[in-house]
């Protein structure tokens, strides 16, 4: 004679399993770098940030805050110019740049003009989507984040 076995026991571990691994997933805070508030499209700085809203803000586009590169308008040229991100610190009120020294003769407007120091840029945040960059003589006004619509 066959015996009846009950597999709700075996079945409620299996389905117990997957929620005991991810309570601990769940409990740690996000872990992402400092400056990842600051990922995006930014308009301003050189001109007041009129639109900040669809396709006419991505087109004044000034700044471009990436992972690993920040990226910026240049008066001169048509191209952005490209920064490698060497470290980022948190300030009081935003984050401190470190960018990776240019080798050999340094473009123009390669850094921000930021305290005489192409290497370094300094971002005071003054909302949820508007910074300034303090001593940065290239970028006297307010940035503000482009958005979509």
């Amino acid at each position: 004679m066959l015996r009846r076995r009950s597999f709700l026991p075996a079945l409620s571990g299996l389905l117990a399993t997957p929620a005991i691994l991810a309570a601990p997933a769940l409990a740690q805070p996000h872990q992402g770098p400092p400056h990842e508030w600051m990922f995006g499209s930014w308009t301003g700085g050189i001109f007041p940030a009129v639109d900040t809203e669809g396709p006419g803000c991505f087109g004044n586009v000034a700044l471009i805050v990436m992972r690993d590169l920040i990226m910026r308008v240049s008066s001169l040229d048509y191209a952005y110019r490209q920064r490698a991100i060497e470290s980022v610190a948190v300030t009081p009120d935003g984050l401190e740049f470190r960018l990776i020294p240019v080798q050999g003769r340094p473009m123009p407007e390669i850094g921000f003009g930021c305290d005489g120091n192409p290497n370094l840029l300094r971002v005071s945040r003054r909302g949820p989507d508007e910074v300034l960059l303090p001593g940065c003589v290239e970028f006297p006004g307010a940035l503000r984040r482009c958005k979509t619509s």
